[in-house]
């Protein structure tokens, strides 16, 4: 590769990377021009670790006979059983754990397939392998994420040639570092979304972090607890409290989330959601489908828990209606993007009340009026109740016996 063509593919990726292209549109996007400019490149790999609840890392991987379809794929943890025993057996983990930095096994000479990768990759049909180890300082380190993978293989006749080898240990880092940047910037948005919710994690990740900075919005609240958690988490071993609230906000949270609510706050057992529709008919509609969600959910949540012999719960749950102020509250040093207002401390009364009336689902009077004629009919009253902290009692209602929630 000439010094043209290599100012070309390093000048496209950084601008790429500077514009925030995707890492499937930069890593694509690459190894095209690559082989453009005579790299004889027939596969490449590149790998980083993450930061998210559930994967451990991201890999990509381009083929030249398909190079408008690149692979991602989403990996878990490689700490334990098989995936921890292929991760030993790799040329990466030898470089990490010699200090290395590159690895290269010319196989057209003759040169040892001496890796399973490397020997699954000879038998269809590489001639050179070359893996490149891109290291992060201590101080840029994010999680498990502190370095960058890479491998490249020739199947050319000859291998790649040594210019070619030149040119992609000059080249990768430029790529390795937009990945690097496009990667940081999903972490993030993942991250926020994980932790604050999907809707607050828009809000702030488009700039709107100013300490004080709410918003009036008018939506459906919703409030929801597990029975007996109390009785359960004094009498359980402590390493089964918290599968147990995973499994039952598993439940809550994908309901809410499926029908377009947003969580705003896990707390201990509750969860605090928020319906925030336009139309305030459909978000009430859209709450209840969800807690039917959520009722059809702990039925075969429980099923399984119990044929395993561990313990089980249920979910009761409050909907209100009401206008609340939306955004950061807090100190200069520690902010959170919530909900607050006198609906607030409604919905979490109206909940207290479940136990009371031995009801799973209530709904205040502003819900039910909120919900349309329809819904309306179904709901019987449970009663006026004089609530803590609410200055005036509220009627409660339920669905009368049979209304099926959809």
């Amino acid at each position: 590769m000439n010094e043209t063509a290599f100012n070309e593919v390093a000048g496209w990726v950084t601008e790429a990377g500077l514009i925030g292209r995707t890492e499937t549109e930069l890593m694509a996007g690459f190894c095209r021009r690559l082989a453009d400019a005579g790299v004889q490149l027939a596969r490449s790999l590149v790998i980083l670790d993450t930061l998210h609840p559930i994967y451990e890392g991201r890999a990509f991987r381009w083929r030249a006979d398909a190079a408008d379809a690149l692979e991602v794929l989403d990996y878990g943890r490689t700490n334990e059983g098989e995936a921890a025993e292929n991760w030993r057996r790799s040329p990466f983990f030898h470089l990490l754990q010699s200090g290395g930095t590159e690895l290269r096994r010319h196989l057209a000479v003759g040169d040892p397939a001496d890796f399973p990768t490397i020997a699954q990759a000879r038998d269809e049909g590489a001639t050179d392998y070359l893996v490149l180890v891109h290291r992060f300082a201590a101080e840029a380190v994010i999680g498990e994420m502190d370095c960058v993978y890479s491998s490249w293989w020739s199947d050319a006749p000859g291998g790649f040639g040594e210019d070619s080898v030149v040119a992609l240990r000059r080249l990768a880092p430029f790529l390795k570092l937009a990945l690097k940047a496009a990667a940081l910037a999903r972490m993030a948005e993942t991250l926020a979304q994980t932790y604050l919710g999907r809707d607050p994690a828009r809000r702030v990740m488009s700039g709107r972090i100013a300490r004080g900075v709410a918003e009036k919005i008018g939506a459906v609240l919703w409030y929801s607890d597990l029975h007996g958690y109390t009785q359960i988490s004094d009498h359980s071993p402590p390493e089964h409290i918290i599968p147990l609230l995973n499994d039952y906000a598993e439940v809550v949270v994908s309901a809410v989330h499926g029908h377009g609510g947003d969580v705003l706050k896990l707390v201990g057992d509750g969860t605090l959601a928020i319906f925030a529709a336009e139309n305030r008919e459909q978000a009430c509609r859209a709450a209840l489908t969800a807690a039917g969600g959520v009722r059809k959910g702990v039925v075969k949540l429980n099923e399984k828990r119990a044929g395993i012999g561990l313990p089980v719960s249920q979910v009761y749950l409050a909907l209100h209606v009401g206008d609340v102020f939306y955004g950061n509250i807090g100190s200069k040093d520690r902010l959170d993007f919530t909900i607050i207002g006198p609906a607030v401390n409604e919905v979490s009364r109206i909940l207290a009340m479940s136990r009371s009336v031995e009801q799973d689902l209530l709904l205040s009077a502003d819900f039910a009026d909120a919900a349309g004629p329809e819904v309306r009919r179904r709901l019987v009253s449970v009663g006026r109740y004089a609530l803590r902290g609410v200055a005036q009692p509220l009627e409660l209602f339920t669905p009368e016996p049979g209304f099926k929630i959809l």
